[in-house]
């Protein structure tokens, strides 16, 4: 009897360890697998979310304007202050230094760039 209690317990240890791997499966953060086809997912192509922010500098004729933004969740970049290329230089026209903003940043040719910008509501 005295070594039937210890196989009981290694029996149910066993038994519960595919339950413990499933939860931590379901608890994992999914966010760095963009690009790996799982549903509701950020894949390459799709719009990545908004980001809040708040313009410091634009310069036109370089393309660049510089941010002081909150966590960029799709580049799993925490919020600082930084210079950023745009896709497209008609974007630093909808926005002034000062102004506070929502915009969508992505990689892309090595450099994060600034796809989309609005002033925040």
């Amino acid at each position: 009897m005295k070594t039937f209690k210890p196989l009981l317990v290694a029996l149910a240890f066993a038994a519960s360890a595919p339950f413990a791997i499933s939860a931590h499966a379901q608890a994992m953060d999914h966010s760095k697998m963009a690009g790996t086809n799982m549903p509701g997912m950020k894949m390459d192509g799709m719009p990545a979310s908004m980001t809040e922010g708040e313009v410091r500098k634009i310069d036109k004729e370089a393309k660049k304007i510089t941010l002081k933004h909150g966590d960029i969740k799709n580049l799993d970049m925490p919020g600082m202050t930084m210079v950023f290329q745009v896709k497209d230089a008609a974007l630093l026209d909808k926005v002034k230094a000062g102004d506070k903003v929502m915009f969508t940043a992505e990689k892309a040719d090595g450099a994060i760039v600034v796809t989309a910008i609005e002033a925040a509501k």
